[in-house]
């Protein structure tokens, strides 16, 4: 049935997670009147929110205490409000992410010098890798928690609320273990990934646990339910210390360079010495900078202009085998097609970053399609329509008068050189006339040719006219000789009577076109031949399958003559590697002037070759042997003696090119080919935007999300694609008028889009205060439960399809960690930062109640402890790496991180109402 389609895993594990979740929110809302008896809270605490504040921009919906029947439909209103709210940022981060990735994919050009003094010149990424994700990237996938912190303590006075800070945690915690369970289960059967940069996660995942554990020991260590200012400022600026951290570990720098030392010694004391020592086996490379830190500045760019040119091959050969395959898989596409394939081939398997991840996540939910067969589409056409463009020539309105061919040979004794002349373009109902003339070369008039001058008529309707030149035949052995016939003085028949000079007309109606001058070369009949290539070298593509080289006789073109060749090995191997030995002879009949050897070349359709082989003549022979045999050895006349000269002369000879270099290169086309696909897949030309016209375009289009067939047939939109598009248009024609990628680099776009996040941010945090309230939910439950959940089904299904396409883990593993130490650096950092210095300069604390927060931190603390060592558990070889692996196995960790979660959220809600002790 059209439109139907399996049910996603990672959709289906999205839905009963939020069933858990409404389960155990509402659980802990019947819970709350029924405090534990144990239990003797020195608070308030305890109670749910039953009454309403205003909003930082959402009022009080009035009256505050509505029926049963009311309150039921404001908690529908709210729900679903809050959902289509959690849209609408969705989309919103969508743009945001696409500016992050146009612009940490800006390059420049370096100028690299090799060991042999070459200069070359590469491009190579502005942003390090691990920089942007832990900054940027980091900042995008967070921004909506983030904001939601800050606008609560700047709109509320001031002052510590509990939704900014708790879906910080709970965000944290559903990233930790719903995410990366879900990534566990989704890798193919067979198959494992493991994170290539392990430095660089070790760094992201100790900082994630230290961030929480520094949040609890603000809260209740160093002042309890009190924030200073310097704890705050602190805590902001471990952010970039963060990032350093893990810039060093990325680049080797400092004590790491000691590291793969180190563990080399032992590979066998464990799984992550072991990974610690592999070494550049990917395109991307772990440990680029090697001891960078003892070479100067020049040394350190030599090195990354020379490992960025490795990474170039090595995505050249990775695109040769892709074409390759597809080639082999293919046998009947042409080669726009199998481009077209290759293109999107690359771009699916090439290692993407975590915004791109999220851009395709969001589109895909969202029914606007799947990015990189819609990117490589319109690649397509414009290919084609570039095409069509270059095909169509402009109309000639004026006719063009010419030679075709320019170059004539005839022997000696042919009698005549027959020249054609061509008309084209133009009027073709016009009469015109052109003189011709002959002109000496090398051959003289009167002696090796007849001259001659007169006026070719081109009559109504005529497009080709012929002259004859006659030539003279000699017995005089001498060398070949030319001269030359120029066309001069065109005219045109206006009327009966009437013939004007093209120039004289008031706009041309015919005129010489190129060339004017037609060579003519004479070729001596009186020697049986000087035979030779046309040059010592040649030059030719591995692609053209069957070589077709020139033998040519000259200075002569008298009898039968046998010319035998052979094929020579260089650097270029025979036998059918590069190129098929071949041999025979060649067999001039008389007056005949060339021959054509054939030779096929092998394309195994290298990216760069130069190899060579060579083509020799023998020694040529006459088949008439009396016409070359030898005078006995006697005393011989003068006449004899004359004669033997005359013969000797008249012998068949090797020129001077007997011997053909032939120089296989790479096929240009081949190379070409290989050479914007590369380039095409950069993947911010894929997420990135040029125009607000496309934005549009894209904005009201409803696309398939899911993949072609294999028959190559493109499927429809389904009816989930369809309901998506309806329930999101509006958001994405309202946010279709965010300035385009293309604009400042990208900056444009980022900031109007963090704008608009944080206005929505701001809404959603009204709309999840008064569904609390309304429902009686303490703000900490749900953050917990609702806000943290909304936020981050984006995040989940892009860590799924990353963990699926990529290679390694880093994309859903490793960055789900920084987003965790980010969110907690900048999201509070900078939120109780400005609150402890507003109260401050008041004279007077921030006042941050540690109550559920802390306990909440601390929970979260031990169990990320608990799953990041079942993920460094996995890396042993019985398992192979993080994601994936045994069935058993996979499916244990799944429930494992599963279970952290829901203890989490259970344990923070019954802790939240007092059901058990907290701090």
């Amino acid at each position: 049935m059209e439109g139907s389609r399996p049910v996603n895993p990672g959709s289906s594990a999205c839905l009963w997670l939020g069933l858990v979740s409404v389960t155990v929110a509402f659980l802990c809302t019947e819970a709350r009147t029924t405090p534990s008896p144990l239990l003797t809270p020195s608070n308030a605490t305890c109670e749910g929110n039953s009454k309403c504040r205003p909003g930082i921009i959402l009022p009080i919906w009035y009256p505050e205490d509505p029926s049963m029947g009311d309150k039921i439909a404001r908690v529908i209103v709210y729900f679903v409000a809050m959902i289509y709210m959690f849209l609408g940022v969705s989309i919103i981060a969508d743009r945001f992410m696409a500016a992050i990735e146009v612009i940490t994919s800006q390059e420049k050009e370096i100028i690299i010098k090799r060991p042999n003094g070459e200069t070359t010149t590469t491009t190579i990424r502005v942003w390090n890798e691990t920089v942007s994700n832990l900054t940027l990237m980091a900042l995008g996938s967070s921004a909506p928690e983030i904001m939601l912190s800050v606008i609560e303590v700047c709109g509320h006075g001031f002052n510590a609320g509990e939704l900014g800070p708790s879906t910080i945690v709970g965000s944290a915690a559903f990233n930790m273990f719903v995410i990366i369970g879900i990534c566990v289960s989704v890798i193919p059967q067979g198959e494992v990934r493991k994170v290539k940069h392990l430095r660089v996660f070790f760094v992201t995942a100790g900082w994630s646990i230290f961030a929480y554990i520094w949040l609890y020991m603000i809260l209740a260590v160093f002042s309890p339910n009190e924030v200073q200012v310097w704890e705050g400022l602190l805590t902001l600026a471990f952010f970039p210390i963060c990032v350093i951290l893990a810039w060093v570990a990325d680049r080797r720098l400092l004590f790491y360079k000691f590291m793969h030392k180190k563990y080399r010694t032992d590979k066998h004391r464990g799984v992550i010495i072991e990974t610690e020592t592999e070494r550049s086996k990917g395109i991307e490379m772990d440990g680029k900078m090697v001891n960078s830190h003892f070479m100067d500045g020049g040394a350190a760019s030599n090195l990354i202009g020379l490992i960025e040119n490795k990474e170039v091959d090595e995505s050249r050969r990775d695109m040769i085998r892709i074409l390759k395959d597809l080639k082999q898989k293919h046998p009947e596409k042409e080669l726009d097609q199998l481009v077209e394939m290759a293109n999107y081939y690359a771009l699916s398997h090439q290692q993407k970053s975590r915004a791109f991840y999220r851009i395709q996540a969001t589109r895909m939910m969202t029914g606007a399609g799947n990015i990189l067969k819609k990117h490589v589409a319109e690649q397509a056409k414009k290919s084609i329509s570039v095409q069509e463009v270059h095909v169509e020539e402009p109309e000639e309105y004026v006719s063009r008068i010419a030679f075709e061919p320019a170059v004539y040979q005839c022997l000696e004794n042919c009698g005549a050189a027959i020249l054609t002349i061509t008309r084209k373009g133009g009027d073709i109902n016009k009469t015109i006339y052109v003189d011709y003339k002959t002109e000496d070369g090398s051959a003289n008039a009167g002696a090796d040719y007849e001259f001659s001058e007169g006026t070719v008529v081109f009559k109504p309707g005529e497009m080709f006219k012929e002259i004859s030149i006659g030539i003279i035949d000699d017995d005089i052995f001498e060398e070949d000789e030319h001269f030359f016939v120029r066309l001069c003085n065109l005219r045109v028949l206006e009327t009966e009577d009437e013939v004007l000079s093209a120039n004289s007309l008031p706009y041309p109606k015919a005129m010489l076109g190129f060339p004017t001058v037609a060579t003519v070369t004479i070729l001596d009949d009186d020697h049986s031949g000087i035979f030779t290539f046309e040059s010592g070298a040649a030059h030719i593509s591995e692609s053209i399958g069957i070589m077709e080289v020139k033998v040519i006789r000259t200075s002569g073109a008298r009898g039968t003559v046998i010319v035998p060749y052979h094929t020579v090995e260089g650097l270029a191997k025979g036998g059918g590697e590069d190129f098929e030995d071949t041999y025979g002879e060649l067999e001039f009949k008389n007056d005949e002037t060339c021959k054509v050897v054939h030779v096929k070349v092998i394309d195994d359709e290298e990216y760069e070759k130069n190899k060579n082989f060579f083509l020799e003549l023998g020694e040529p022979r006459m088949v008439d042997m009396s016409l070359q045999k030898d005078v006995p050895e006697r005393k011989m006349t003068s006449d004899e003696e004359e004669a033997r000269r005359i013969a000797e002369m008249g012998k068949p000879v090797l020129g001077e090119h007997s011997k053909l270099e032939v120089i296989i290169e790479e096929s240009y086309e081949f190379k070409s080919t290989v050479d914007k696909l590369i380039k095409k897949t950069n993947l911010a030309l894929v997420v990135g935007t040029n125009s607000w016209r496309d934005q549009f375009m894209e904005a009201i289009t409803v696309s398939a999300d899911e993949d072609e067939d294999d028959t190559g047939e493109e499927r429809l939109p389904s009816c989930f694609d369809y309901v998506m598009h309806f329930l999101t248009v509006f958001w994405k024609v309202l946010f279709a008028c965010v300035p385009p990628t293309d604009y400042m680099n990208g900056w444009a776009c980022f900031v109007i889009s963090i704008v608009i996040i944080g206005l929505l941010t701001a809404v959603i945090g009204d709309l999840a205060s008064h569904f609390g309230c309304t429902i009686g939910l303490k703000d900490s439950v749900t953050a917990v439960v609702f806000v943290a959940l909304g936020t981050s089904i984006p995040d989940t299904f892009a860590s799924k399809v990353s963990a699926v396409q990529d290679t390694y883990a880093d994309a859903s593993i490793g960055n789900v960690t920084g987003s965790n130490a980010v969110n907690v650096f900048l999201g509070i950092g900078v939120a109780w930062s400005v609150a402890a210095i507003y109260w401050h300069m008041k004279g007077k604390p921030f006042v941050v109640e540690a109550g559920s927060l802390a306990f909440s931190v601390t929970l979260f603390t031990i169990f990320a402890f608990l799953a990041i060592s079942v993920l460094l558990y996995r890396r042993r070889a019985h398992i192979g790496g993080e994601l994936g692996g045994p069935r058993g196995h996979r499916l244990a960790t799944s429930a494992f991180l599963f279970g952290l979660w829901f203890l989490y959220i259970l344990f923070s809600s019954l802790e939240a109402y007092c059901h058990i002790e907290g701090f």
